[in-house]
């Protein structure tokens, strides 16, 4: 038998991320001591009162399904955390959890998006945002974050782009790829846009605890009249270092919910029992671990944009969220692929080619630092030679 992928997996690459990934665990296995700033991974453990609760709850026999919307008790620890955390009034009931951020960026544009509505994208951007709504015969219409901007949102670009086909306006705050968290006032004007143009904002906030140097991040849902029309996603993996545990959430208006539960519903079911009960006291328990981890990035982003802004031939801004940098390699005179293979295949060091998140990230590759103090040191060192030699040639 020919085996004949259905049509629209033409519109669906295999991620760039983990291309990269690939390779470089392939060059690990061979021998090569290959330092990992390709992942979003933090390298942290969990949190001990996280696995302990997990633990427990497996060995009281909770291994069972739970309702598709997920725990009344997460769904409400979950709207205690955004009225701390972000002022934002929501009910239990207007939360729905879902396998990661992943799972409710799926629920959310299968649940809103018809063929031919288009969507508002950041560039650059992780790229599920463009590829999801296109597997649906949506269209993804980018915007562009811009250095010489801080990164934040251009409106007046917004308004040049919006058509009366326009549903949805995504946003990434703090920002992967680039690290950016956009101000008060940006997102103020974002919200007036989305208002008077009657959009759909899908508000990606999964960094929000990850902010640096005083930094304040803004949940868009708690600005005056945009509750209505915002879906928030948020989740575990980045701030509480539970990438593995895949649990994350949406926030939204209960008409949302119930558009996005029945998704959900083929999709996946429902979250793990014994990890949702972990979550509620990762919500409860665990600040201080997540202060602690925060404060370690803030440390190593610190020390990076130091010692990359100290290199001839490259540069970065300071970012203030996640725990990435988008480093500028235009002077190296190479496209962002054939450094970031340079950079794997003569110092060892995984990166992110920034082509990989759209247009506006050719000439910038992604460095994560959530690795050690001590690989990053090293990195430095060996993207320092690196750059020299290239330079020289």
């Amino acid at each position: 038998m020919e085996f004949k992928p259905a049509k629209r997996m033409d519109s669906l690459p295999f991620s760039g991320i983990r291309a990269i990934l690939e390779k470089a665990n392939k060059m690990q296995a061979a021998g090569d001591n290959i330092i990992h700033l390709e992942i979003g991974r933090p390298d942290f453990d969990s949190p001990q009162k996280v696995k302990e609760t997990a633990y427990e709850e497996i060995e009281k026999g909770n291994v069972f399904y739970t309702s598709n919307y997920g725990t009344p008790e997460l769904r409400a620890a979950i709207a205690e955390f955004e009225k701390r955390k972000n002022g934002a009034d929501y009910d239990p009931s207007e939360v729905l959890v879902t396998i990661g951020v992943c799972e409710a960026t799926w629920n959310c544009m299968y649940a809103c998006l018809d063929p031919g509505d288009e969507v508002l994208v950041p560039n650059p951007v992780w790229l599920n945002y463009i590829h999801v709504p296109e597997t649906l015969g949506a269209k993804a219409v980018t915007y562009s974050l811009k250095e010489e901007n801080d990164f934040q949102i251009d409106v007046n670009e917004l308004e040049k782009l919006v058509t009366p086909k326009t549903k949805m306006l995504v946003i990434v705050d703090p920002s992967n790829p680039i690290g950016g968290v956009f101000t008060k006032e940006t997102l103020e004007k974002v919200a007036e846009f989305a208002i008077r143009h009657d959009l759909i904002v899908l508000s990606d906030e999964i960094y929000e605890l990850l902010v640096y140097d005083g930094a304040e991040h803004t949940s868009i849902g708690s600005l005056p009249g945009m509750k209505e029309r915002t879906m928030k996603l948020g989740g575990f993996s980045k701030a509480y270092s539970m990438t593995g545990w895949r649990l994350g959430y949406m926030c939204a208006p209960g008409e949302f919910i119930a558009a996005a539960v029945r998704v959900h519903q083929y999709n996946t079911v429902c979250a793990s029992s014994f990890v949702q009960k972990a979550a509620v006291t990762a919500l409860k328990e665990c600040d201080d671990d997540v202060e602690n981890m925060r404060r370690e990035y803030e440390r190593r982003k610190n020390y990076l944009v130091k010692t990359l802004n100290g290199i001839d031939g490259i540069s970065c801004n300071d970012p203030k969220g996640a725990f990435y940098i988008l480093l500028n390699i235009k002077g190296l005179g190479l496209s962002s692929m054939e450094v970031s293979e340079y950079l794997l295949e003569k110092a060892k060091i995984a990166t992110v080619p920034g082509s990989a998140f759209g247009s506006e990230g050719e000439g910038y590759i992604r460095i994560s630092y959530a690795a050690s103090y001590e690989q990053l040191t090293e990195a430095c060192e060996r993207i320092k030679a690196a750059v020299a030699e290239l330079k020289k040639k």
